[in-house]
């Protein structure tokens, strides 16, 4: 009663149920995976599990998070790809633990980021692809620790200015925006410049190059070169097989992140 004739409701999610299906990762974790779970408003009582340090909400129908998100500060990975999020709240910086976060395949536009965003100084990697972005908040300076960064599928007309400078990154997808023309050709303020380039644009030689130290990594070191990760190609695949390898892999600090760059497109 009360409620909208014809707007769905979502699946609730109770406290008990939270606590519940929270798993003790490995690596000693708290993970809490609510994926596909056809949940359109964001489950309040989360709020009272403040010693999550993962949290996957994908692949849901959520449009907004509340304000007190911030108040999960064990927070060290965040998974929201694949909702209907329009805007970000301010909070989301006091999220200071965190590592990763994937906001790809949302309707966020650039005046839904949040300046704040900035504030993560501990983020390494961030997924904004499939989103309607076309600028990114000046602030996003501060990210000095940002390794991987996606931003494909967007309305991006140039490179923005504040990824130019970022220190750290290491892999860059600025695919399908207007500025790109259909791939990524772009060199980020590196020591050594970074291209990203279609396996095509490359000669001969490069081309096999690249093919033999994907091919010796895949031999050789298995320990990283096989957890492929692939969140900045695409929203995270359904398989759970995959979300538990980039979820190794943005949690250890260990492992190699950079991949032959014919790889990245």
């Amino acid at each position: 009663m009360g409620g909208k004739k014809g707007v769905p409701k979502g699946r609730k999610v109770t406290l008990k149920m939270a606590r519940n299906a929270i798993r003790v990762t490995p690596d000693g974790r708290r993970r809490l995976d609510l994926s596909n779970m056809g949940i359109a408003t964001f489950p309040k009582c989360l709020l009272k599990l403040p010693d999550l340090d993962e949290l996957d909400l994908s692949r849901n129908q959520l449009k907004k998070l509340p304000d007190l998100i911030g108040d999960l500060v064990s927070l060290s990975w965040l998974d929201l790809h694949s909702n209907q999020l329009e805007a970000l709240p301010e909070s989301l910086g006091q999220l200071g633990a965190l590592s990763y976060l994937n906001l790809s395949n949302n309707h966020l536009s650039s005046a839904g980021l949040p300046h704040s965003l900035g504030s993560l100084g501990c983020l390494r990697s961030l997924n904004l692809g499939m989103n309607r972005l076309d600028n990114l908040p000046a602030t996003m300076v501060g990210l000095c620790s940002l390794k991987e960064l996606g931003l494909f599928d967007n309305l991006l007309p140039s490179l923005p200015e504040c990824i130019k400078v970022l220190p750290s990154i290491a892999r860059l997808n600025t695919k399908r925006n207007p500025f790109s023309q259909g791939y990524s050709e772009v060199e980020v303020g590196l020591e050594e410049g970074v291209y990203l380039v279609k396996e095509s644009s490359l000669c001969g030689s490069c081309l096999k190059r690249c093919r033999e130290e994907r091919r010796r990594g895949g031999e050789g070191d298995t320990k990283g070169r096989d957890e492929s990760y692939s969140g900045l190609i695409m929203p995270n695949s359904v398989a759970q097989d995959n979300q538990e390898q980039w979820r190794r892999r943005m949690t250890n600090p260990g492992l190699p992140i950079m991949e032959p760059m014919s790889k990245v497109l």
